[in-house]
C-alpha cells in the first residue's frame, strides 16, 4: 500500500511539473488549464445546450491536466502495402506543430489499432506538444508512461496501423469519441476526461466553468461546517 501511495503521489508530482513546464501563451490558454474539466462541461451544456466531452472511454494513461488548441490528424482504413509512406501525414503534423497544441487523432473503427506509440509520443514531447487524444488505442504505454507525455485513448493494444491504415488529412473536422473538432477548438483534458470548445465559444465558456469552479470550492468549507448538502445545494445552487 505504501509503495502504491508513493508511486501515486510521483505520478501527481510530475503532472503538476508537466502542466507548470507548458508554454505560458495567452491568457485564454491559461486559463483552460486550471479550470476542472467537468466545470468546462457543465458550462458548455448550460450556455449552448451542447454535449462537450468525449466518450467515458478515452482514459488517461497516468494521471494529467493539460489543455491547448487542437491540431486534427484523420486516418482512414485502407488495406495496402505501401508500408509507412501512406502514414507519413500523420507524422509530419507531429514535426509541423506542436508548443502548447493538442494532437487530436481519429483511427477510423480503430478500437485495436494503436494509433501512435513511443516513438511519436517522443516526437511530440521534444516539440513541446500539450498532449495527444487518440480516438484508437495506444501501444509502448511503458515508453509513453517513462516519458510522462499526456495521452488519453480508448485502450491499449500492440496493432500497428501500418499497412492497415492511410493518412487522410490534417486539421480536417473530424468526430473524435463522440464529438466535432474542428483546427483550433480547445481541448481540455484531466481525470474527469476530455472536453471540446469551439473556439469562437472558448471566452464565454471559460467565465462560465470558472464561475463554477468558484461556486463548487466555495460549497466545501460550508459542507464541512454545517454538514448537510441540502443546505448547501440551497444556499449555492450547484450539485
Amino acid at each position: 500500500m505504501r509503495r502504491t501511495m508513493c508511486f501515486l503521489a510521483v505520478l501527481s508530482v510530475a503532472a503538476a511539473l508537466w502542466l507548470m513546464a507548458q508554454p505560458a501563451g495567452d491568457s485564454l490558454i491559461e486559463g483552460f488549464r486550471n479550470v476542472e474539466v467537468s466545470s468546462v462541461a457543465d458550462a458548455m451544456e448550460q450556455l449552448y445546450g451542447q454535449r462537450a466531452y468525449m466518450s467515458h472511454e478515452m482514459r488517461p494513461l497516468f494521471m494529467t491536466k493539460f489543455a491547448g488548441p487542437a491540431v486534427t490528424v484523420l486516418m482512414k482504413k485502407d488495406e495496402h502495402k505501401e508500408g509507412p509512406p501512406a502514414s507519413q501525414g500523420m507524422l509530419d503534423a507531429i514535426d509541423s506543430f506542436g508548443a502548447g497544441t493538442v494532437y487530436v487523432m481519429v483511427v477510423e473503427n480503430g478500437a485495436d489499432i494503436a494509433g501512435m506509440g513511443g516513438l511519436m509520443a517522443g516526437g511530440m514531447k521534444a516539440r513541446n506538444w500539450a498532449g495527444a487524444i487518440i480516438d484508437g488505442t495506444v501501444r509502448d504505454t511503458p515508453q509513453i508512461r517513462r516519458l510522462q507525455f499526456p495521452v488519453f485513448s480508448r485502450g491499449v493494444s500492440p496493432a500497428t496501423s501500418i499497412n492497415h491504415y492511410r493518412f487522410a488529412g490534417v486539421n480536417v473536422p473530424v468526430t473524435c469519441a463522440g464529438v466535432r473538432v474542428n483546427a483550433g477548438d480547445i481541448i481540455t483534458a484531466d481525470d474527469d476526461g476530455v472536453v471540446v470548445v469551439p473556439k469562437d465559444k472558448a471566452a464565454d465558456v471559460l467565465k462560465k466553468a470558472q464561475d463554477l469552479d468558484f461556486t463548487e470550492h466555495s460549497m466545501m468549507p460550508f459542507i464541512e461546517k454545517f454538514k448537510s448538502m441540502k443546505e448547501a445545494v440551497a444556499k449555492f445552487g450547484r450539485i
